[in-house]
């Protein structure tokens, strides 16, 4: 959902760079994950969070009591429930069509297992035939949302797929 990016006064506070898509105080979320090393996520309760602008969140969590203990979480990756990011991310948010489903001209792909934010594109990660496939989300490849279906309609560049399977 995002990165902690810089501490915030000498209690500890963290500011929180979030993907949500719009302001937000998180309200009603109690933990977070940080992925402190590669694939090990540690939860961290939230204890106060409030809006510093559209993207930024000022954060307290428990524990972290000195700058010093806050400098150590900076650049660190922040997780959430999937959950909880449907109920706080905005509708336009690109975390919000995790779980969609990637049809490319009228055929279903697969699920969306993540989505990889660059700076000029969205990358999709699904699994085909127990492969790892990574489709390209931009304006070029994009059709048609459907929220209500939980699709993602595209069309790919030809020999995309055939490069993975």
């Amino acid at each position: 959902m995002g990165k902690l990016v810089a501490v915030f006064g000498l209690k500890g506070e963290l500011v929180l760079t979030h993907t949500l898509g719009k302001k937000s105080s998180l309200k009603g979320l109690t933990a977070i994950f940080i992925e402190e090393k590669k694939q090990s996520f540690l939860p961290w309760f939230v204890e106060s969070a409030k809006i510093k602008s559209e993207d930024d969140v000022y954060i307290k969590l428990e524990g972290i009591d000195s700058r010093e203990a806050a400098m150590k979480l900076i650049q660190k990756e922040v997780w959430i429930p999937e959950a909880d990011f449907k109920k706080l991310a905005a509708k336009s948010a690109p975390g919000s069509i995790l779980g969609y489903t990637i049809v490319n001209d009228g055929e279903p792909l697969s699920e969306i297992l993540e989505v990889i934010e660059l700076p000029h594109q969205l990358l999709c990660r699904l699994e085909i035939n127990e492969k790892e496939v990574l489709i390209p989300l931009n304006e070029q490849t994009i059709d048609k949302i459907d929220h209500k279906k939980k699709l993602v309609n595209v069309t790919l560049p030809d020999g995309l797929l055939e490069i993975y399977l």
